[in-house]
């Protein structure tokens, strides 16, 4: 008899250590799965787009105002050579921010959940993309070729280019918030690294050499070999396989 009313207890006691277990899952999990219920990531992605639309649009409106300024004797020629440099850094700009909306696209479209870190990030890196027209107009209104401007010029690619780099480097560690695979997810860091090195360097030949001006950009063309000069540095980072579409498949059950 007592043998028998121990293997009721045990019979008994094993659905409420299967709901503990996963109540504990669960805990674990509230940073994740609270935050979908709140935002999930499709609506992320719209708002991101959305935001990013709005500064290429703002990169348009100081070229606009100065050819509403433009006088009747004033030719379209000497207009252009007059907002040249203002022209450059119009196309510069929204080259690179269309830049990172392609790669944010291409990224996020293996991303199914949104933690609160991973927001907070986002919202940092728009608010370098929202700042990017500023210094844009700004080569408006200083002299062709400030070695000041173009510092702050640079200084915030480069600032839009690390908050995107830790966007990469967050998800490499966040495995259940996406699907890409651990060696597309070390490839996206080499990728942001080799960008971010760039921006230095452009920074720091223009603060030595002030009058290369804006062509010291031209050294992001030197993207890929970067790349191979610091993959043998993240081979030795292994991320995970990303396991969203596995734990939403274990959530439905």
């Amino acid at each position: 008899m007592p043998d028998l009313l121990v293997g009721v207890d045990q019979e008994a006691g094993a659905p409420r250590a299967h709901a503990e277990a996963r109540a504990a899952a669960l805990m674990r999990d509230a940073d994740e799965s609270t935050i979908v219920q709140l935002l999930p990531a499709e609506r992320a992605k719209a708002f991101i787009d959305a935001v990013i639309a709005i500064a290429m649009t703002l990169l348009i409106l100081p070229l606009m105002e100065s050819a509403a300024e433009l006088d009747d004797n004033d030719g379209a020629g000497e207009w252009f050579s007059k907002h040249q440099s203002q022209i450059i850094t119009f196309v510069i700009s929204f080259v690179i921010i269309g830049s990172f909306w392609f790669g944010h696209h291409r990224v996020f479209a293996h991303v199914e959940r949104m933690s609160q870190t991973l927001l907070w990030l986002s919202l940092g890196w728009l608010l370098t993309i929202v700042w990017l027209p500023v210094p844009t107009a700004l080569t408006g209104r200083a002299a062709d070729g400030s070695s000041g401007v173009v510092l702050i010029y640079i200084g915030s690619m480069l600032a839009a280019g690390a908050m995107w780099l830790l966007i990469r480097i967050y998800l490499g560690n966040a495995p259940r918030l996406h699907d890409l695979t651990g060696a597309q997810v070390r490839g996206g860091v080499g990728d942001g690294l080799a960008s971010v090195i760039l921006f230095a360097a452009a920074g720091v030949l223009t603060a030595l050499v002030p009058s290369v001006g804006y062509y010291s950009l031209f050294v992001m063309f030197l993207s890929g070999a970067v790349q191979w000069g610091v993959a043998p540095l993240l081979r030795r980072w292994t991320p995970a396989d990303g396991t969203a579409n596995q734990s939403a498949v274990s959530d439905d059950t």
